[in-house]
C-alpha cells in the first residue's frame, strides 16, 4: 500500500464536476484506492460516496492505493487532485 496526502485546491471542493473527473480517472485505475477525509474514508470510484463527504477548497486528504499498480494509480489521482480536476 502507498499513501500521500494532497490539498484540495477547486474553489468550491469536490463538487458534482470534479466529482465526476476524478471518478472517470479513479475507475481507470486498477488499484483499490481510498481517500481519507478526516474519520471518512471514501470510494472515489462512486460518485455518490465523493459527493456525500463534502470535500471543500484547503482540505488536506490522503490517498491510499494497493494493488499492482499502486504506485502509478496514486500518482494519476495526486496528480488530477493537484491539478484542479479540470477546473
Amino acid at each position: 500500500m502507498v499513501s500521500q496526502k494532497v490539498t484540495v485546491t477547486n474553489k468550491s471542493g469536490i463538487h458534482a464536476r470534479p466529482a465526476g473527473e476524478l471518478v472517470q480517472i479513479a475507475s481507470k485505475c486498477s488499484s483499490d484506492i481510498v481517500i481519507r477525509v478526516g474519520d471518512k474514508s471514501v470510494n472515489p470510484k462512486s460518485i455518490l460516496m465523493l459527493m456525500a463527504a463534502a470535500i471543500r477548497c484547503g482540505t488536506e486528504i490522503t490517498v491510499e492505493c494497493s494493488g499492482e499498480a499502486e504506485k502509478e494509480d496514486l500518482k494519476k489521482i495526486i496528480d488530477a487532485i493537484a491539478g484542479g480536476l479540470g477546473e
